[in-house]
């Protein structure tokens, strides 16, 4: 059963006593009905605004959890990260596929343009990334979300690596290329868990690990956040 669908039905459940009473209060109307009425709706309005707030905490708090919140980390902290730093909520979802061991980390590249330099990182968010049951966690599950935050680092290396060809400073031309490499990254990340099955294929996983690691060795001339684009016209 969907976690919606038990939302539904506990909500259900919940007002069905006060919609029976307003039914039969709207059939016969006088004025002890007209008060008793009163004090339904009032009920009413009350409870929604009520539910309607802890639907916002719950919505926030699974976004970024701000009880035990950590700054992003930029791709040189990578070898300090361990499930520790993994402190977002999953309130929901208790299995993948069958399988309670899983985890989800969340990566973004984010940029700075700022006249002819281009400031350009790779980021891994704590408070927004969750692992299930973190006393039963593996290494070769940490080593799968881990090689999401490397291949953002990678995509991010492919742009500053695009943009220092670049023969003037374009805006507009930057923008069009850090956009063309997030749709690239996030394909690649798709096909990542696609192929490699979240970890559970291991020659694919092995594969995909040599594969980044090359890419990165060969693009390490671009590791520094900053692009300095000198005109040449």
């Amino acid at each position: 059963m969907s976690d919606n669908l038990i939302i539904g039905i506990v909500l259900i459940l919940y007002f069905s006593p006060v919609f029976y009473q307003l039914f039969f209060l709207l059939k016969e109307r006088n004025v002890e009905n007209k008060r008793l009425l009163k004090r339904i709706i009032k009920f009413i309005k009350y409870s929604v605004s009520i539910l309607f707030f802890i639907s916002v905490v719950f919505a926030t708090l699974s976004h970024t959890n701000f009880l035990d919140y950590e700054k992003p980390l930029t791709y040189d902290k990578y070898n300090q990260i361990t499930f520790q730093n993994f402190r977002g909520f999953e309130f929901f979802k208790k299995s993948l596929y069958g399988s309670t061991r899983f985890a989800y980390v969340v990566t973004s590249i984010e940029s700075n343009i700022d006249r002819n330099a281009v400031t350009i990182q790779s980021l891994f968010h704590p408070s927004r990334s969750f692992v299930y049951k973190k006393n039963a966690y593996s290494e070769e599950l940490l080593t799968h979300e881990k090689y999401h935050i490397k291949i953002t680092e990678l995509f991010v290396r492919k742009a500053k690596k695009k943009i220092s060809h670049l023969n003037t400073f374009n805006k507009d031309e930057i923008e069009e290329i850090l956009d063309n490499v997030r749709t690239e990254e996030w394909t690649f990340q798709k096909k990542y868990d696609y192929d490699t099955f979240h970890s559970y294929v291991l020659s694919e996983q092995k594969r995909y690990e040599k594969e980044v690691d090359s890419l990165l060795t060969s693009l390490a001339k671009y590791r520094k956040p900053k692009i300095i684009i000198n005109d040449k016209n």
